[in-house]
Order: C-alpha cells, then sequence, then structure tokens
C-alpha cells in the first residue's frame, strides 16, 4: 500500500511541473540543431524516438473517441520537430566523424545486412509506403472529417438548445455539451492541419537522404582521399540506416494518425471492435475456408499454409455459428419462460414428498387488483424485448420517459406510467398500444434493420422489407444498416426500430390524451395548482365542478 502510494505522489507531481518539463523538452530540441550530440546520447534519443512511436500508436488502439487523445495534433508537431533535430545531429556525425552510434550502425549492417543498395529499396519503399498510402489517405480523411464537422457543428448546437429548452438537460449539462461539440470542431480542424507535417515530414526525410549520400561522397572523396567505392559503402551505409531509423517512428506516427482520423466511436478497444466485425457472420469464414483448400491443391502453390489457414477459417465460422444459434435459442426461451413465471406464481410440479403443491387461493385484494386496468400499456413479441431491455442496451424506457416530459411540457398533460409487457400470442416483432385496455394502435418492428419511409420525393424502389410506417401510413421498407447511407442519398427519410416505436406511442398519446385525462388526473392537477394559486382554483370550483373542468380539458388536449 506504501508503495502505491509513493507511486501516486511521484505521478500527481510529474503531472504538476508537466508543463516546465514540456518547455524544458523543446529548448533541448532546439538546442539539439545548434550543439553536436554524443554518440552515446544520439542512441538514447534514436531509441526514444522508437518508443515514443509504439506507445503512440499502440495508445490509439484502446481509445473509444477520438477527443480522448486531444492533444494529438500538437503532440505530432512536437515529434515531428524532434525528429527533424535527430536528422541533423546524425547528418552532422555522419558527415564530420563518419560514425553516428550503434543504433544506425546496426540498422545499416544488420536490418538490411550491410548492403547499402538492399537498404536503399528498403527505405524507399518506406517512405512509398509512408508518404502514397498513409499520408495521403489520413490527410484526405482529415480535411474531409473537419468539413464535415463543421457542417455539423449548426444543427448539434440547436439540438441542445431544443433539449435544454423541453427541460430534458440541465444548464450544466447542456454547457459541457456545447463545449464537447467545440473541441470537436477544433480537434478535426488541427487533424486537418497536422496530417501536413506528417506529409511534410516523410518529404524531408527523403531530401535528407539524398543530401547525406552526396554530401558524403563528395567529403570522402575530395577530402579523406577515399575512393568512391569506399566512400559509397561507408557513408551510403549510414545514411540508408539513418533513414531507416527516422522513417519507422514516422511511420508508426503517420498510421497512428490514420488510426485517429478513421475511428469512430465504439464501445470498446479498435481490436474488440474488428474482431466482433469480421466475427459477425459465419458465411464468409465458410466461403473463405473453401477457396483455401482449392487453393492448397493448386499445382506449384505450397499446401501446407493454405490448408492450415483453411482448417482455422473452417474452425472459426463453425465457432461463430454455434454461438448465433445458442444466443437465437436463448432470446426465443427467455422470453417464455420469464411469461411463465409472472403467470404462475407458485410451481405446479411435484414437492419434495412426491405429492403436488395446490396452488394457493386467491386473497380478495389479489382478485379486486386484476380489475385494475392499466391507463396505457404496450405488449410486445419476444424479437422486441431487447428495444427495451437496459441490459442489453435497450434505450426504449428512456425514450418513453422524455415522451412523457415532452407532453407535459407541450400539451400540460400528464401521462400516466406506462407499462411495457412481452406477450408470447403476439408474432415475434409485433407490438400493441392499448388506452385503457382497448387497442388503439399495432405495428411490427425489425430491431436489426432501419425503416426508410418514403415522404414523396423518392421514385427510385430500395431493397427490402415493405411496410407501412404506424404513426402516419406512410409507405416504407425495412433495410439493412449497411443500405443506411444509400437511402438517405436516395431521399428516404431513414430511422431506426426505436425511434418507429416512439414516434407511434407519441402520436397515440396525442391522439387519445382526452381519455387518459381522468377526474382523479383533474384533481391531482387542481392540487398541484392550488399550492401556487389558491384563490384561483376556489374561484374555479365555485363556478365549475371537478367534472365540467375535466370536460373543458379534454377538449382542450
Amino acid at each position: 500500500m506504501a508503495e502505491l502510494t509513493s507511486q501516486n505522489s511521484f505521478i500527481k507531481r510529474f503531472l504538476l511541473y508537466s508543463d516546465i518539463g514540456l518547455a524544458i523538452m523543446v529548448m533541448m530540441i532546439v538546442a539539439m540543431m545548434i550543439i553536436p550530440v554524443p554518440t552515446w546520447l544520439l542512441d538514447i534519443l534514436l531509441a526514444t524516438n522508437i518508443t515514443l512511436g509504439v506507445v503512440v500508436l499502440l495508445s490509439t488502439f484502446y481509445v473509444q473517441r477520438a477527443l480522448e487523445l486531444a492533444s494529438f495534433p500538437t503532440m505530432l508537431l512536437l515529434v515531428t520537430l524532434f525528429r527533424l533535430a535527430l536528422n541533423v545531429s546524425t547528418t552532422r556525425l555522419i558527415l564530420l566523424r563518419a560514425d553516428a552510434g550503434k543504433v544506425i550502425s546496426a540498422f545499416g549492417n544488420f536490418v538490411v545486412g550491410g548492403n547499402y543498395v538492399v537498404g536503399g529499396v528498403v527505405f524507399l519503399i518506406l517512405v512509398i509506403i509512408q508518404f502514397v498510402v498513409i499520408t495521403k489517405g489520413s490527410e484526405r480523411v482529415a480535411e474531409v472529417a473537419a468539413r464535415f464537422t463543421l457542417d455539423a457543428m449548426p444543427g448539434k448546437q440547436m439540438a441542445i438548445d431544443a433539449d435544454l429548452n423541453a427541460g430534458l438537460i440541465d444548464e450544466d449539462t447542456a454547457r459541457n455539451r456545447r463545449r464537447e461539440v467545440q473541441r470537436e470542431a477544433d480537434f478535426y480542424g488541427a487533424m486537418d492541419g497536422a496530417s501536413k507535417f506528417v506529409k511534410g515530414d516523410a518529404i524531408a526525410g527523403l531530401i535528407i537522404t539524398l543530401i547525406n549520400i552526396i554530401g558524403g561522397l563528395s567529403i570522402g572523396v575530395l577530402q579523406r582521399g577515399m575512393t568512391l567505392g569506399q566512400a559509397g559503402s561507408v557513408y551510403s551505409l549510414l545514411t540508408v540506416g539513418d533513414g531507416l531509423v527516422s522513417q519507422i517512428p514516422a511511420l508508426l506516427f503517420s498510421t497512428a494518425t490514420g488510426v485517429i482520423v478513421t475511428r469512430a466511436a465504439g464501445e470498446g478497444n479498435l481490436g474488440r471492435d474488428i474482431f466482433a466485425s469480421l466475427m459477425s457472420y459465419p458465411r464468409p469464414l465458410f466461403i473463405g475456408a473453401v477457396l483455401l483448400f482449392a487453393l492448397a491443391f493448386v499445382p506449384g502453390l505450397p499446401t501446407v499454409p493454405f490448408l492450415i489457414l483453411g482448417i482455422f477459417l473452417a474452425l472459426m465460422g463453425y465457432w461463430v455459428y454455434r454461438e448465433g444459434e445458442i444466443q437465437q435459442t436463448e432470446a426465443q426461451t427467455a422470453p417464455s419462460r420469464s411469461s411463465k413465471e409472472v403467470k404462475g406464481g407458485q410451481s405446479s410440479g411435484p414437492s419434495a414428498q412426491g405429492a403436488p403443491v395446490a396452488p394457493a387461493p386467491a386473497s380478495p385484494e389479489d382478485v379486486m387488483r386484476l380489475l385494475t386496468v392499466d391507463p396505457m400499456e404496450i405488449e410486445i413479441g419476444y424479437a422486441i424485448i431487447p428495444l427495451v431491455d437496459p441490459s442489453q442496451g435497450g434505450d426504449m424506457l428512456d425514450r418513453i420517459g422524455t415522451i412523457r416530459k415532452q407532453m407535459a411540457l407541450e400539451f400540460g398533460l400528464v401521462v400516466p406510467p406506462i407499462r411495457i409487457r412481452d406477450n408470447i400470442q403476439l408474432k415475434p416483432s409485433e407490438y400493441i398500444i392499448r388506452v385503457r385496455g382497448a387497442e388503439t394502435g399495432r405495428g411490427e418492428l425489425l430491431p436489426d434493420h432501419y425503416l426508410a419511409m418514403n415522404t414523396g420525393n423518392v421514385e427510385e424502389d430500395i431493397v427490402g422489407v415493405p411496410t407501412v410506417e404506424p404513426a402516419f401510413g406512410l409507405q416504407a421498407t425495412w433495410i439493412s444498416p449497411e443500405l443506411r447511407d444509400k437511402a438517405e442519398s436516395m431521399g428516404y427519410t431513414v430511422v431506426d426500430a426505436p425511434s418507429v416505436l416512439a414516434t407511434h406511442l407519441s402520436e397515440t398519446i396525442k391522439r387519445y390524451g382526452s381519455e387518459l385525462l381522468t377526474r382523479q388526473e383533474v384533481q391531482k392537477l387542481t392540487d398541484l395548482v392550488k399550492e401556487s394559486s389558491p384563490a384561483v382554483i376556489e374561484e374555479m370550483l365555485g363556478v365549475l365542478s371537478l367534472g365540467e373542468v375535466q370536460k373543458v380539458l379534454q377538449n382542450l388536449v
């Protein structure tokens, strides 16, 4: 415990003076460009550069939102400056002493086998990968993300103001959301510029390497009396090693930049999201396994690698298939089991002694409770349960709470609590809305699909399951998630399944609000108003009865 306390206090002290440490580091980077650096210190700095690249790249794998690394653009600028200072220091040592430390020598002799031609080819390949592939793509993604983020700012601000005016959030929450929207716009704008640093660093590395080779050959031949072959062997090998030591961390940072700007908000780290995406469907795995098995028996191709990979994909596909079957079975059996538990209350099986247990007689209170009718309820099929179950990620209960608040603010109607229960007699994807026991609306939902509604401006049909939007009776189509962007570009209005149910419920409340406003609810409203305006209530009830007040309010609703 004492060790943990000391470690925490050290971290707190380090964070407290981190601004001073950063200033000292920047001054040291500037000094590296002016003052010669000894080879032993240069080895440490080169290793530090590689370590920074690895740590930053791995950190991007674990962020769920880009704003978790809000300082990344500035960090990218400082690291680029540090890497250029290292290039200046290594160039000085190579040209003056023909020695740049053990790290560069190791990259020149061991990594590329002491062959500067091979090293030059590897260096050019790394530059092409970084400059043409990763950096170019990251730059374009950052530019588009910055543009879209700025275009979406007014809409996000209006949504925050609407939630604040509706009473869904308080002033502090609205202020924090506005600040986060501004930070997001600033971040992607900064990333648009920071991607230029990565691009410029790749170009600078290539130019510095060419200058080093020309300068080294000139010094070796003209000043040190070497032959052209000797000078090329010494200076070219060191220069190629320097280029590799510089380009590998640059490649790591450019990859980290690409990961950050392409990272969509997720619920887990990058590895979990990628694995979940690839392992969601067994069919591609089985098809890939068949293809690999076919390649394993093509003459001339190695059989063992393709055979092993084919077996691996087949096993993974079988595992994904079995997991899907198990989850589907649990989803089908859970609703019926819970319904039986709710209906029964006691076991009808034999007791421990073998005699059947008779159900307990219902008390008069239980019978009277059965006569109570819920003001409003929603019956759902078992396939819709995940939409209303918070433990399965459903947010329907929160949406219903929001609808009740909106009705209170917009119409002054206090909607009574809405009961939700599963009904095994319904279709799996069907639901019914009831007001005081009477059916007022019915519809079907496909939880894993989106509803594309044709508002009259779309002429082209889209592939999906035809249906009718339950609230307004519009012609619509249930589409798969991958067709959502296409449907929106074609002009369809696209909403998810919970929004369809929420809209239907909201319109039902508006249509049958007068039936929900009972005399007891009117009494509650008058008691509430009486606390602030007792004279008004006394004068009103002196002229009108409670039933007459109810009729007036029902007509207003």
